[in-house]
């Protein structure tokens, strides 16, 4: 079983990024730049950008469905500033529920891919594999 310079094996530092991942992005940014810094195994440092790359996929993803609340709330905004009246309750109901799935969904997949790197395993992400084969 090949080791890291930290003395623990590379599966359980993989599944460990992905574990980090979980606790937020600047964690998981100091743990990468260790591993793409000082570590050499190949494998790892794939897993600590894909790592990274599906914590801002899902980041991304929730702040593009924050911007229907955006745009709904400037909407009665400006029809209020014209002394008008719109309840968007609904709209702000379906956002709440559209980013409740979407960190129900990146906490599922980030668990999943920490388990499974502790195996050496993957599992598919496609968006992000694409984009991280693409720019390899």
């Amino acid at each position: 079983m090949e080791k890291t310079k930290l003395g623990i094996s590379i599966s359980l530092l993989g599944g460990g990024l992905y574990f980090i991942g979980l606790m937020g992005l600047t964690p998981l940014i100091i743990a990468v730049g260790y591993v793409l810094v000082m570590e050499e195994n190949q494998w790892l440092k794939r897993v600590a950008v894909k790592a990274v790359a599906v914590v801002l996929f899902f980041a991304i993803l929730s702040n593009a469905v924050g911007l229907i609340s955006d745009s709904s709330s400037f909407l009665t905004n400006l029809v209020a500033l014209f002394r008008g009246s719109i309840n968007l309750a609904t709209v702000n109901r379906l956002v709440a529920l559209l980013r409740t799935v979407i960190s129900f969904a990146s906490t599922l997949c980030l668990l999943l891919l920490g388990f499974k790197a502790m195996k050496m395993g993957d599992v598919s992400v496609g968006a992000v594999d694409k984009v991280i084969d693409k720019n390899r």
